[in-house]
């Protein structure tokens, strides 16, 4: 069992510094010992006073020293104490605690409450798997979090549900709500499964049945993306970039127009331009007040086209990233995307966001510097390089390179290894948030460039 393994029992958690806990349990073996007092002084005299049989003389461990008597009434009193706040941790868990939570212990329930709760304000921007991932990692930290995102999925399940109920896309926010989920990851199975047959149901994955569903009982969307939260407990807030019927468009270097999210994945190409249709889609207003009240602002990672940059070209977000005071940090790729960032390095990812929103949007970047030689030929894809010029035409970026990739799968991040490279660079901004964060299953070290 390791130093970490030690640390992080839900036991030890009881002892932390403001969990509110520790007086209490001093005040309660203070009570313990006065009572324990109170009966000695009473035995005491009912043994010096009245006559007592012989046997007493084994009952009352005279046959062995007093020292010894102590210690051994002293450990009986801890065991027995233990056991009953065990136990009693136990019966509260099942009179207050959902259900879905029942096997975590009281220490984890109180101090998720507590320190999380504590934790920064954290709004993370993008939309697919790399968002949910990112949020897999930053939840262990702050329950303070926002996921502002993408609703231009136009395909599969989603784009059928858009077409037939009229609904802003749920794909990537059902992402969101299983990846936040505390019943995580079973919820994530359930919201991610999707239905391999059926007259109509092929196709689908049930959260975004789930999620279209709840609208029509709720009677709106953002209604049913709130009530599918709080029925799931999830741990933060989702929110959709935008509310209005958005479709995604590109226009290629060849001045081809592409429309469509789902045609600019398949179409491939160096892309030259993109924009949303109506272009004024108006941002939506919780999405703006989270991005001006936020501590750290979290940008990607995910598709860099049809996933990061949707959000950034709504209007009304796009200025509040402008006019907010939080530290802005782009999340690199860790490998190019087949038909969207063939041959991308770090400086080409910032040259496409600052040329469809404008300079000077970002404060600092995180790249993967855990890079290997090749990925497999059939990925149709590179690892992202970083070189310390990388970002020479952008003085004011701040290069991060940090090992963030997953091992078992290269073409994606680790959800906890980024999340910790995140929260490091926060503390160095800020280092009064060292006493809310949670440590982390691994903690990268972190080589800062820039």
């Amino acid at each position: 069992m390791t130093f970490r393994t030690i640390r992080d029992h839900s036991a030890l958690k009881w002892l932390y510094p403001g969990m509110h806990i520790k007086r209490w349990l001093v005040l309660l073996l203070f009570g313990i010992a006065l009572m324990g007092l109170g009966i000695a002084y009473i035995l005491k005299e009912a043994y010096l006073q009245a006559p007592l049989p012989g046997a007493f003389y084994y009952l009352t461990l005279q046959f062995m020293p007093r020292w010894m008597r102590g210690v051994l009434f002293i450990t009986l009193s801890l065991s027995t104490v233990g056991i009953a706040l065990y136990k009693l941790n136990e019966s509260l868990l099942y009179a207050f605690v959902r259900p879905d939570s029942r096997d975590q212990s009281m220490a984890e329930v109180i101090y998720n409450k507590r320190f999380l709760s504590r934790g920064p304000r954290v709004v993370a921007i993008g939309g697919g798997t790399g968002l949910s991932t990112l949020l897999r990692g930053l939840k262990v930290y702050t329950s303070n979090l926002t996921a502002i995102v993408t609703v231009a999925d136009d395909g599969g399940s989603t784009g059928r549900l858009r077409q037939e109920f009229g609904v802003v896309a749920p794909g990537d926010l059902r992402q969101c709500i299983a990846a936040l989920a505390e019943s995580e990851p079973l919820m994530s199975k359930l919201f991610q499964y999707r239905f391999s047959e059926g007259n109509g149901l092929e196709g689908h994955s049930f959260g975004n049945l789930f999620i279209v569903a709840m609208s029509e009982v709720t009677g709106n969307f953002e209604a049913a993306i709130h009530e599918a939260s709080r029925v799931l407990n999830v741990r933060g807030t989702i929110l959709p970039s935008t509310l209005e019927d958005v479709t995604l468009s590109a226009r290629t270097h060849e001045d081809e127009f592409v429309h469509g999210e789902h045609n600019i994945s398949e179409r491939g190409g160096r892309i030259k331009e993109l924009y949303l249709n109506p272009p004024d889609a108006e941002a939506h207003p919780d999405a703006v007040r989270a991005v001006l009240d936020a501590d750290i602002i979290v940008i990607g990672p995910g598709s860099l086209y049809t996933s990061v940059l949707p959000n950034l070209l709504v209007e009304g977000l796009q200025k509040a990233l402008f006019q907010t005071s939080a530290t802005k940090v782009f999340v690199c790729n860790v490998a190019t995307q087949h038909g969207e960032t063939d041959g991308f390095g770090v400086a080409e990812h910032i040259e496409a966001i600052e040329r469809h929103t404008g300079s000077d949007l970002i404060d600092a970047v995180v790249a993967n510097c855990n890079i290997v030689p090749e990925l497999p030929e059939a990925w149709h894809s590179s690892a992202v390089q970083v070189s310390n010029d990388a970002l020479t035409g952008y003085p004011g970026v701040r290069l991060v390179q940090a090992d963030v990739v997953a091992e078992e799968n290269r073409y994606r991040h680790d959800p906890y290894k980024l999340a910790a490279t995140i929260m490091r660079l926060y503390d160095s901004k800020d280092t009064s948030s060292n006493e809310s964060r949670r440590p982390a299953p691994e903690e990268p070290a972190v080589l800062v460039t820039r």
